[in-house]
């Protein structure tokens, strides 16, 4: 208990005056609540998303609620609170920054445009088809926190412990990097722009932004760690477990880690990892992408699933669902589904990206709540005994 130990350094509790928590995050207060019972902290923020209900109460903490998927003014007076405290901390003080999935979102501090700018970004990105780490990489150079940023407002030592939410484990992307550092350029962003033709939809003043960065007039983001930083859950741990159960329920196992990409590229090729066979279980994780055309609801893992029933053989299973209980638009974390349908039953739903109201009619949908955890997407195919 007088032990933290994060990355290759460790660091004595007995040597600082007080221990302050930092945490955001959609698993920010779960995390917290676990660290507490572990060391004695003095106090700290928690930001979580606006619709949880935390689980902590005590009265050290100030519990902040902030927009997500797209910020807002909560996210704004995060970012503004954060950097406030870490201004007034003394260097006798240890700062345990808990990191998330949803950080991006939650905690902001636009640079060069304006809330409102902000929040047509990053609905645009989210929309485009791009990846989250193309996604956070714009985020990252029109922030004046993430990116590492914010550490600029540090006066003691800190440390950070980090929930993977993204495929390869990139501590810069991963609440866009906001207590780490980034590797990407204002170069990279115009060449992300570009891939997804977003010139004519972003706001002039993102765009701006971005061509006066590439040129060099706006100086980049940090490009080296303040801070030790390390991994502590990510999607494979829960790959890891569902294997395990499967083989002791007698299934053959396979797993397919870091699914990413489009949602019809990357159902086509679980499909082809699925062998036919009883007792064959393929287990997948990661994240894809929807580039959304229709006005209907839905999400990642809904509409993955709903792509796979139309070429399932009989007696299969198939599910998917967000580890955090929240799957794009809607109020549910994922679907599952066990008989094969007609690819005409399901077309119109899949042109409006309508995977929702399919699940709502037909049966399937998968409800959890927030589960106050963020690793990603996880789902298997089983070929029933």
């Amino acid at each position: 208990k007088n032990l933290l130990r994060c990355g290759t350094r460790s660091f004595a509790v007995s040597d600082y005056g007080n221990i302050w928590i930092v945490a955001m995050g959609k698993a920010a207060d779960t995390m917290t609540k676990s660290i507490a019972k572990i060391i004695p902290i003095a106090g700290g923020i928690v930001v979580i998303p606006k619709n949880y209900a935390p689980v902590i109460r005590n009265k050290k903490f100030q519990i902040i609620r902030a927009g997500h998927p797209t910020p807002d003014s909560g996210s704004v007076f995060a970012g503004k609170t954060i950097r406030a405290f870490l201004k007034n901390t003394s260097c006798k003080d240890l700062v345990v920054f808990l990191v998330s999935g949803g950080t991006s979102s939650l905690v902001c501090a636009p640079e060069g445009v304006t809330l409102e700018q902000k929040i047509k970004t990053s609905r645009i990105l989210l929309e485009s088809g791009a990846s989250i780490n193309e996604i956070n990489a714009i985020r990252k150079h029109i922030s004046a926190v993430k990116g590492g940023k914010i550490l600029d407002s540090l006066c003691c030592t800190a440390i950070s412990y980090v929930m993977s939410d993204v495929v390869n484990n990139d501590l810069g992307s991963i609440g866009s990097g906001i207590v780490f550092c980034d590797k990407t350029t204002f170069s990279d962003c115009i060449g992300i722009v570009k891939k997804y033709g977003l010139e004519k939809k972003l706001p002039k003043s993102v765009l701006s932004r971005l061509r006066l960065g590439a040129m060099g007039k706006i100086s980049e983001t940090p490009k080296k760690p303040k801070i030790p930083n390390q991994i502590i859950a990510q999607n494979s741990d829960c790959l890891d477990a569902m294997r395990a159960t499967a083989k002791k329920l007698g299934y053959s196992t396979l797993v397919y880690p870091k699914l990413t990409g489009d949602v019809e590229l990357a159902a086509k090729k679980i499909l082809k990892k699925f062998n036919a066979q009883n007792n064959t279980c393929v287990i997948f994780g990661g994240e894809t992408t929807v580039k959304v055309r229709g006005n209907g609801k839905g999400g990642r893992n809904q509409e993955l699933v709903l792509r796979m029933i139309s070429q399932l053989p009989t007696k299969t299973l198939v599910a998917s669902l967000g580890t955090d209980g929240i799957d794009g638009n809607t109020k549910n974390a994922g679907a599952i589904f066990d008989h094969p349908v007609s690819r005409n039953l399901i077309k119109q739903y899949l042109e409006n990206n309508d995977s929702n109201s399919f699940f709502a009619k037909h049966g399937g949908l998968i409800t959890t709540k927030p589960t106050h955890s963020n690793l990603l997407d996880i789902g298997l195919i089983l070929k029933k005994l």
